[in-house]
């Protein structure tokens, strides 16, 4: 951790403001080593040769300096990388993009071959300040006369000895010989062979040189696997895991700070001891918060990347990486919270579908191969749930907390003349409430070969099936007289306008309870203090009685459908049918107007 606090932070760098806020929305607070070295050197001017392996973070290491420093008022491109494969084209435009969130009007464009030269010239057309590339396509596209580069002023070699495999180098040398002579170049390669020293002394200006050694390595003590699935799907992979996985205590690191507070409250809503770490968090409060972990006092804590460095926790069994970090480096520093002071520790990486290559860059600059996992069974599920409920018993026996009622169940015992035994099991059932114990095997096992998302089920249809609870179904609902797409049948839940509520957040919050694509929910209509929505026709049992505590901004669903009394109607005694919000004075014909969703809706 000495390292790490010896680097600046990146405003010492020299950013801008609006990179630096771009910055902290992705959680990056501080630089890694080559970005450390790179940024200052890339803003001064200098042309660069850097030896470093991907996944060192250095695509921020050029890409930052380029954005400083481009002229957003002229559409015209500024910037040109060459990279080796359509992959690593995509995956450096779109960090570009990340970089350059509070940049107005930038425009990055990725061009490469395999793909239709249409949409390559229309970006072109249009105007871009950044040209991401293969070297083939760029030299096709500049022969076509679609591509000039007299305005570019700055060149990165990213991938140098892999272009060099792959033949590129003649491409390359045609490139760098077109391109203006007040250029600045900077050349990022893992080996620096005799080809890439050629191109650097023929090309550049007295380039700085610096080597950064890949200290990406892990630990043989920490069994890493990785999950594919994707995000609306996560909470639900997540609390798999959290009922299935023996753990002392886990890290779950997210990207944002919003997302640590978000993740906590969805988690405790769950039943789960969770607590939120991140930047902003007061440090005294993020002491107390580690106090308590230490203690004992909270199993769960959700952090960002630097809320997390210097935590050094030994009960912190297993470290869980909700988002995927963007490099390795920062990876390994994650999942390096778990396995201290000798003891075995667990790693487990969330992965979408499209995130797949991030997952290989990590398994080559650490030189492992995780292991992908198989999420936990309901039988799993459910010997866990037995398991901690007998420690959860006998330590409540143990500590003697239950003798001030023991004269009281001897007394109910000997006036009804019930066991005792019966006794404690509707004492458990109480305890319960309404939420099932144990998990029904209908709800089936998640297959992760066959299914991306991870947590659908072999019953298909659009909910799927869900692991959840088993409660009996409400009658079938009786559809509003407004049109709506086939198969789909309407709801109340007990949140509006009052609430602050959005669609976004409604369809975030049914989407990721119910395992349910977003494409699927329909027509949603606030109202001032309930809203409707459209659902897919034939709602599990399970996923409409996990629906009823699921909150938004704060309150609960309480879904129900339309024909049905509300499940909160001493607060909203008014019928379904027509609801109405109470007329304000001068509110005028608009008053009680709705707020209404067509269409693919959009995601929290």
């Amino acid at each position: 951790m000495n390292d790490e606090q010896q680097l600046p932070g990146f405003r010492e760098l020299g950013l801008n403001e609006p990179i630096l806020e771009a910055l902290a929305a992705v959680g990056y607070e501080t630089p890694s080593p080559i970005q450390a070295q790179t940024i200052p050197l890339l803003l001064s001017g200098s042309d660069l040769l850097g030896q470093a392996q991907t996944g060192t973070g250095k695509t921020a290491a050029f890409a930052l300096p380029i954005l400083a420093r481009i002229d957003l008022a002229r559409a015209s491109p500024q910037a040109l990388v060459l990279v080796p494969t359509r992959e690593l084209a995509i995956q450096v435009a779109e960090a570009f993009q990340r970089y350059a969130a509070h940049l107005k009007g930038f425009h990055v464009l990725p061009i490469y071959g395999g793909q239709s030269y249409v949409p390559q010239l229309k970006g072109l057309k249009r105007g871009v300040h950044v040209i991401v590339g293969t070297p083939g396509r760029v030299m096709d596209h500049m022969k076509r006369g679609m591509l000039k580069l007299d305005t570019i002023r700055f060149i990165v070699l990213d991938e140098g000895d892999e272009m060099l495999q792959m033949g590129f180098v003649d491409p390359i040398e045609w490139i760098l010989q077109q391109a203006p002579q007040e250029r600045q170049i900077a050349l990022f390669s893992a080996t620096l062979p005799p080809a890439i020293r050629r191109i650097a002394h023929a090309h550049m200006r007295e380039p700085a040189q610096i080597t950064i050694q890949n200290r990406a390595s892990t630990t043989p003590k920490i069994r890493q696997r990785y999950w594919l699935v994707s995000g609306v799907h996560k909470l639900d992979a997540l609390t798999r895991v959290l009922e299935a996985e023996r753990f002392d205590a886990m890290l779950v690191f997210v990207r944002t700070k919003l997302e640590t507070a978000e993740l906590a409250e969805r988690l405790e809503a769950r039943g789960f001891n969770v607590a939120a770490l991140h930047g902003d968090i007061p440090q005294q409060q993020r002491e107390r918060t580690i106090t308590r972990l230490k203690a004992g006092q909270i199993d769960i804590v959700v952090a960002t990347d630097v809320a997390a460095r210097g935590l050094d926790v030994e009960r912190i069994s297993h470290v869980v990486n909700y988002d995927i970090p963007y490099d390795s480096e920062t990876y390994v520093h994650r999942i390096g919270r778990t396995g201290r002071a000798g003891r075995n520790g667990e790693a487990i990486l969330f992965v979408a579908p499209r995130e797949r290559n991030m997952l290989r860059i990590i398994e080559r600059a650490t030189r492992t191969t995780i292991a992908q996992m198989q999420l936990p069974s309901v039988t799993d599920v459910n010997e866990q749930r037995i398991l901690k409920f007998k420690e959860t018993l006998a330590n409540a026996v143990r500590s003697g907390e239950g003798k001030v009622f023991q004269p009281l169940i001897e007394d109910v015992e000997r006036e009804q003349n019930l066991p005792a035994i019966e006794l404690a099991a509707a004492l458990a059932a109480l305890l319960q409430g309404q939420t099932p114990f144990l998990l029904t095997s209908k709800a089936g096992a998640p297959h992760a070969a066959s299914s991306p998302d991870g947590l659908r089920e072999e019953q298909g249809g659009e909910w799927g099936a869900r692991a959840g609870d088993t409660e009996p179904m409400s009658e079938p609902p009786a559809h509003r007289g407004s049109a709506k797409r086939p198969g789909l049948e309407t709801y109340r839940i007990e949140v509006g306008h009052i609430h602050g509520v959005q669609p976004g957040n409604i369809v975030g919050a049914i989407a990721n309870e119910a395992g349910l694509d977003g494409r699927n929910i329909g027509h949603i209509d606030i109202r001032q203090d309930h809203s409707f929505v459209d659902l897919p026709e034939g709602m599990p049992e399970e996923i409409f009685n996990s629906l009823q505590q699921v909150r938004v901004r704060g309150v609960p669903l309480s879904i129900s459908r339309v024909d049905s009394k509300p499940a909160r109607s001493e607060r909203h005694p008014r019928s379904h049918g027509s609801p109405r919000a109470p007329k304000r004075k001068g509110a005028g014909p608009r008053q009680g107007h709705s707020t209404k969703r067509h269409g693919k809706p959009s995601h929290r």
